[in-house]
């Protein structure tokens, strides 16, 4: 028997029993006549004493023990003299009797402690080793148990978990797909799934009425602090519903998901926003709504002053920040050059200050009075103190310009709190959305997402006008889930198709197999699918996904623990009838 108790199991009540324990030497400390081992395993850490006087032999021992070294002892549990309050095991040692070396180490090429000396490069190669440390390993436990609570709540609603397949068909519309060749199919080829979408939806067609899946996802896309090759969808639909019975559904397991994992009750229904006042008054349509701060819309007030930037900007728009009119010249100057940075691309900032004194000082002093300019605070409702920030430009440019102000002035002002949760749903967004380069319409989520019913008779008269029966689930600004009710009326199916540009000819092509299925009765249904990664992530009070995921690729999509994508032989490119090409390139 390897051990009798873990290395964060052993307390007071335990002393003066025998056990034994193994797992990995975190320090060891020297003192002459006493060593100390500080014994770690995923539980937590034991200290371990050897005493020279009474086991000599077991001290000269430890002298060739080191950090990662793999070690058995068996010994007895003795109260601690000095206690350690920051372990769990701090009121208990172990004096011990026995040590087996079970396996010896190199010296690790970075510090395995919560606080490390690793880069995120260097961590990366050695991931099996950054596992070791305590932040890694809880958020995967974080994320062990969100799929549990997951799976639970999806059980008692009566949702079926089904597996869809991994090697399917290639379609043109949403992000780049991986594609895989077939050795037994010359010159064809399988594709990674995005989503499992028309699987799901053939689901319902089959009657399964709720389906779920905790399910691998591949994009080939660039990568981002949110975003993966390869990532993980709770992916759910259901039969016989309306957009307010999935939002219930799935607010109910939000809900859930706070109260079990964070002890979070969020006991009122979440709010809905439309899209367009999501534009209108935030410029994202993902929102961080921990904090107020909307966007006030002066174009009106301010096209005919005296100042020509405003005169000529198709949008004016600022933002009051409550309490910040003692922000210095520095600091105004760091937010200009903020929203000047070529990501975020505005052309410069106005601001207005309005002073405790009563004062009003301002940017824009010589084309406006103090009165116009109290006039323009009193849009914001803007009290002595406060500052107001306004940027000028094109429209969605300059909403854009004005989201990301507002975020970096949320930052600044501590409200961004991770401890702190605000979710809401973002609905009614744009069905289609036109794509100036290719000279027709995508869709705005895919080519399956139903028009909201008293929309249907714009679709072909002003299609760009037509909302979906879509929604997204948004918290603190990210965008945690998205779905929407499906088109299961093969006519209107169609519809959609010709409104996107596919020919009959292509339609048939890439979603015969679904069309065909809906001529023997599709129930109306709708779904969701939650980017599991984030949901963990947001979580865990995390920036990045790559930190909830056990083996992530880097931002250039590469594992560097395997060093993976990498070059194959030229006997399997040959099986493949590839190896023309890729020994042309050579």
């Amino acid at each position: 028997m390897y051990r009798t108790h873990t290395c964060g199991e052993l307390r007071i009540e335990h002393i003066n029993q025998s056990v034994t324990l193994s797992g990995w030497v975190q320090k060891v400390r020297n003192l002459g006549g006493m060593t100390f081992i500080d014994l770690r395993d995923r539980y937590g850490i034991t200290q371990l004493v050897f005493n020279e006087e009474s086991h000599k032999e077991l001290c000269e021992k430890t002298a060739d023990l080191g950090r990662e070294f793999v070690i058995q002892v068996k010994g007895q549990v003795a109260e601690r003299s000095n206690k350690n309050a920051k372990i769990a095991t701090g009121d208990v040692e172990i004096l011990v009797e026995e040590l087996n070396v079970l396996n010896s180490s190199e010296l690790p090429p970075f510090t395995i402690e919560d606080e490390t000396d690793g880069g995120d490069e260097l961590r990366m190669k050695y991931r099996y080793l950054d596992l070791r440390r305590n932040p890694v390993r809880e958020n995967l436990v974080l994320r062990h148990k969100i799929g549990f609570e997951v799976r639970n709540y999806l059980n008692s609603q009566n949702f079926i978990e089904t597996e869809t397949p991994v090697l399917i068909k290639s379609t043109p519309e949403g992000a780049r797909d991986f594609i895989v060749p077939s050795r037994m199919n010359e010159g064809q080829f399988y594709a990674l799934p995005q989503s499992p979408q028309v699987f799901k939806q053939l689901l319902m067609v089959s009657g399964f009425d709720r389906y779920f899946q905790i399910v691998k996802c591949f994009r080939d896309e660039d990568l981002r602090a949110d975003r993966q090759p390869e990532f993980t969808q709770i992916d759910c639909e259901m039969s016989f519903v309306e957009q307010e019975d999935i939002l219930n559904t799935f607010e109910g397991m939000t809900k859930h998901l706070f109260k079990v994992i964070k002890n979070v009750d969020i006991d009122y229904t979440f709010p809905r926003l439309s899209y367009a006042d999501a534009i209108k008054y935030y410029g994202s349509d993902k929102p961080d709504t921990r904090f107020e701060m909307k966007f006030i819309d002066l174009t009106d007030d301010v096209k005919d002053s005296e100042f020509k930037l405003f005169n000529e900007a198709e949008y004016v728009g600022g933002i009051c920040a409550e309490g910040c009119a003692t922000y210095t010249r520095k600091q105004l100057d760091k937010l200009t050059d903020f929203v000047k940075k070529p990501q975020i691309g505005a052309g410069g900032l106005i601001y207005i200050k309005f002073n405790t004194d009563g004062s009003v000082k301002s940017s824009v002093d010589k084309f406006f009075s103090a009165e116009q300019l109290k006039a323009i605070g009193s849009k914001f409702n803007a009290k002595e103190g406060d500052l107001v920030l306004i940027l000028a430009g094109g429209l969605n440019k300059t909403l854009t310009a004005l989201c990301e102000l507002r975020l970096e002035m949320g930052e600044q002002m501590g409200l961004r709190d991770k401890n702190k949760f605000s979710p809401l749903w973002v609905v009614d967004f744009p069905l289609l959305e036109w794509d100036e380069d290719a000279n027709r319409f995508h869709a705005m989520h895919h080519p399956f997402t139903s028009p909201k019913a008293e929309d249907m008779g714009m679709l072909e008269s002003a299609p760009g006008d037509v909302r979906a029966n879509a929604y997204d689930l948004v918290i603190n600004g990210v965008e945690i889930g998205g779905g929407s009710v499906r088109i299961f009326n093969d006519e209107l199916q169609q519809k959609m198709f010709k409104l996107l540009g596919f020919t009959e000819e292509e339609a048939e092509n890439q979603f015969g197999f679904l069309m065909n299925a809906f001529k023997y009765g599709a129930p109306p249904h709708g779904g969701v699918a939650f980017g599991f990664d984030r949901l963990v992530s947001l979580f865990a009070g995390l920036d990045s996904i790559r930190d909830v995921i056990a083996f992530p690729k880097n931002n250039s999509g590469r594992d560097v623990m395997i060093d993976s994508p990498s070059p194959v032989a030229n006997e399997q490119l040959d099986d493949l009838s590839i190896a023309l090409n890729m020994k042309d390139k050579e």
